[in-house]
């Protein structure tokens, strides 16, 4: 049974598309490109998400050791991402398709205009038959501004834009029940089970050239799932990897989706880290709340606001105990929710449909 898609974002590693000497792997490159069109020509349409500038970079300019790291990487990123976008578009071209370059931050996830905006630029272009090729933006991106990597950048983009699938290719078959370099170890080819703890048999080891590791890919993986996408973790270096994980032909890890969640909620679902705002309730209020139940969070359940938002800002929902529930935005801001605490019968704070519950 082949999976039927009509929106994949594929990513694409650096660990796939980087060669043992830390240059790229022209041929892997074109190899993927040839499939992507394949799938192009099936009428599914493709977003694409790669790394790789970094080590395109390698190839035009040599660095002396001595320099920062972080400027080293902006300055690679900078030069690398040019040959990059180039190396697609002419690797594209042959097909007769038109790929485009979109650089992101952090940053542009944040606000929901600039999330919209993004949003409609991605929309316009697959419109126009257009594949958009996404990467971070290495040369504003620095430090507390990064995504943990681009798995993190491709779930976001993947929730975005309603995709049906996200493939995320790295250099191993997928999720392992142990180090993939044991034979003791097996490939775990189905997650349906959202409360599985990756990091209990899955090796930290980081891959030799990407930022994040299998526990990263698990987590952001899950949540994706959780979402109503699903998610497949192959392995990128294997020839026709792409045709055979849509042809369900390949050994890998399918992470099964589980509900639909609104694109509202998607979007909330992914700021946890640029919620500013934090509310704590009662036990009374958490029941409700995590119950299968649609519950707004309502004042009456508040206990206090422990730090300031305004109306439209992205809170988090926290229990007695300080643990996160959830997140939600904003009906109106922190003065007015202070006001209100604990008293019955007043507008929700945070309304169901805006409200995202972890676990």
């Amino acid at each position: 049974m082949s999976f039927n898609y009509r929106r994949i974002i594929i990513k694409i590693g650096s660990n796939v598309i980087t060669r043992a000497d830390g240059l790229p792997d022209a041929e892997r490159i074109a190899h993927l490109v040839n499939q992507i069109a394949e799938i192009k020509r099936q009428g599914i349409e493709v977003i694409l998400v790669s790394s790789g500038a970094v080590a395109s970079g390698r190839s035009l300019i040599s660095v002396s050791e001595k320099s920062d790291a972080v400027a080293v990487r902006q300055l690679l990123a900078s030069i690398g991402q040019v040959k990059l976008i180039n190396t697609y578009s002419q690797l594209f071209e042959k097909f007769k398709l038109l790929c485009s370059q979109v650089l992101v931050t952090k940053e542009d996830f944040r606000d929901r205009l600039h999330y919209l905006n993004m949003r409609n630029c991605l929309e316009i272009l697959l419109q126009h038959n257009v594949i958009p090729v996404i990467n971070e933006n290495d040369v504003v991106s620095v430090t507390e501004l990064m995504f943990t990597d681009n798995d993190e950048l491709a779930g976001l983009i993947a929730a975005m834009l309603n995709a049906q699938a996200l493939i995320v290719l790295t250099n191993v078959d997928g999720v392992y029940t142990g180090d993939p370099k044991l034979a003791t170890s097996s490939v775990i080819t189905e997650v349906n089970d959202a409360g599985i703890d990756f990091s209990s048999f899955v090796s930290s080891g980081r891959s030799q050239f990407g930022r994040g590791g299998m526990i990263t890919k698990s987590t952001i993986a899950q949540k994706t799932a959780k979402l109503g996408i699903a998610v497949h973790i192959a392995n990128g270096t294997k020839e026709n990897i792409l045709t055979d994980v849509l042809a369900n032909k390949a050994v890998h890890t399918c992470f099964t989706p589980t509900k639909k969640a609104s694109g509202k909620k998607k979007w909330i679902a992914h700021s946890e880290n640029s919620a500013t705002g934090v509310v704590q309730v009662n036990e009374g209020a958490k029941t409700v709340l995590v119950s299968n139940k649609a519950s707004s969070l309502l004042p009456v359940g508040i206990i206090k606001v422990i730090s300031d938002f305004k109306k439209g800002e992205i809170i988090k929902i926290t229990d007695e105990h300080n643990k996160t529930i959830g997140l939600g935005l904003a009906e109106y801001g922190a003065d007015k929710a202070r006001e209100l605490t604990g008293k019955k019968n007043q507008k929700a704070l945070v309304h169901y449909d805006y409200l995202y519950l972890q676990g």
